[in-house]
């Protein structure tokens, strides 16, 4: 498959997009719309629908393909758009593959199936079987918090020297180790992209060589992730310091309200809504966070200056 120059291109900030919701069956359009525009006037270098800060394993296949609809004729060609396809079925992962593609999307992106946790060798035999039936270019997912696998960096290089579809991967891991040793082991791929999600040690990857990073803060302030990815990119490190202390103060102010592993999401749905962009409802079964919380984030807000 010929991978094409806008995918090649592709470097920097790819937000993973959330899924703005009036309810668990209804997209908040208006507040999609706004958002969309809101990141890509902000310079990010494509989107990513429908990852774990999209909801997708919590929202109907219904709603999946309408926002993939939704975004793509928004987006209109002017970024690349990236669609998760992660699902225990390997039937949806491509049907939902082939929507993206009449729809115009560039790429999609996959971790492995979620309930059985897979061996290395299962791994490879599964994104063979995968990659051969896709339309699309294929980026891999390591979330391990999620699928109980971690994608290890010779199954990737074994994945990568055998099926030229797939292009890249996200790591979520949230393990530098890890990630420096994905970096070494891909050392001879010069065209294998490789992003980093926690936005908390982008700089750090993009310095070393990373492709960009899948920042969930590029929602609220893409700008601020931008000018992030370019002082790494150029080893600023004078301007990277003041940057990253803001990163770090969006994560310990906004992703921490709550105490559970939803808080994250809430806290980013529910700034998104302070800020006017789009609804906070979140899809069942977790809910938006209450006054009380509310009240937290707005305080949050008011002290990040950027």
């Amino acid at each position: 498959m010929e991978i094409s120059d806008k995918l090649k291109q592709m470097k920097g900030i790819v937000p993973p997009l959330i899924t703005p919701l009036k309810d668990n069956d209804t997209l908040d359009l208006d507040g999609l719309e706004r958002l969309v525009e809101h990141v890509i006037s902000g310079g990010v270098s494509g989107l990513f629908v429908l990852g774990t800060t999209g909801e997708f394993s919590s929202i109907s296949y219904a709603l999946r393909y309408e926002m993939v609809e939704k975004v793509c004729s928004q987006v209109a060609g002017r970024i690349p758009v990236l669609v998760g396809i992660t699902d225990t079925s390997i039937t949806e992962s491509v049907n939902l593959a082939k929507h993206a593609e009449k729809c115009g999307a560039d790429a999609v992106v996959a971790a492995p199936p979620f309930y059985y946790a897979a061996g290395q060798p299962e791994l490879v035999e599964y994104y063979k079987h995968l990659a051969h039936r896709l339309p699309l270019p294929l980026y891999l997912y390591n979330m391990p918090v999620h699928t109980k696998v971690m994608i290890e960096p010779k199954t990737v290089k074994q994945i990568a020297e055998n099926e030229p579809n797939v292009i890249g991967l996200k790591d979520s891991s949230a393990n530098m180790a890890y990630f420096r040793l994905l970096q070494y082991t891909m050392r001879n791929f010069n065209e294998f992209q490789l992003y980093v999600g926690p936005e908390e040690m982008t700089a750090d990857a993009v310095i070393l060589g990373a492709t960009g990073g899948v920042n969930g803060g590029a929602n609220m302030f893409p700008e601020l992730y931008v000018e992030l990815y370019e002082a790494a990119l150029a080893r600023d490190v004078e301007k990277i310091k003041p940057l990253q202390e803001k990163v770090l103060q969006i994560s310990s102010s906004i992703y921490t309200v709550g105490k559970h592993g939803s808080s994250y999401l809430k806290g980013l749905k529910c700034a998104l809504s302070v800020l006017g962009i789009c609804s906070d409802f979140m899809a069942d079964p977790f809910s938006s966070f209450r006054e009380e919380e509310r009240k937290q984030i707005i305080k949050a807000l008011e002290g990040i200056n950027v």
